[in-house]
């Protein structure tokens, strides 16, 4: 079974940071594209980060860009989201996603996952 378990979430002041993780079972891991989106209530779904694993290509929204960083342990199946200088416009529930097919384009623009993990409540308070 194709899984995504997501964690790291949770409350801090603008400026601080927060880590997130993403483990992906049931893949093979190596051929993902994955990433992450983050939805705000009654605003639509917004990119934040997409990676290609055996590629290495890594694209960032550029609101975020320059303030969170994408990093991999590939023996543990996780990818991580490194997010610093953390505002209140940051706050949302974030997603994990993968595309299993490693189809790295369509994953960014279109969201094109066949499979996204549980939400992750991150929050910034001012």
């Amino acid at each position: 079974e194709v899984q995504l378990q997501a964690s790291g979430g949770g409350l801090v002041q603008a400026g601080g940071s927060l880590k997130l993780s993403c483990a992906a079972s049931g893949f093979t891991f190596d051929r993902l594209a994955i990433g992450w989106f983050r939805q705000v209530p009654g605003k639509e779904r917004e990119r934040v980060s997409a990676t290609h694993i055996r590629d290495g290509i890594t694209y960032y929204e550029d609101s975020v860009q320059g303030r969170f960083t994408v990093s991999i342990d590939n023996a543990k199946r996780t990818i991580f989201l490194q997010m610093n200088r953390l505002k209140p416009e940051d706050t949302a529930v974030y997603f994990c996603a993968a595309n299993s097919k490693g189809w790295l384009n369509s994953f960014w623009n279109n969201g094109q996952a066949d499979k996204w993990g549980q939400g992750t409540q991150v929050t910034v308070s001012s």
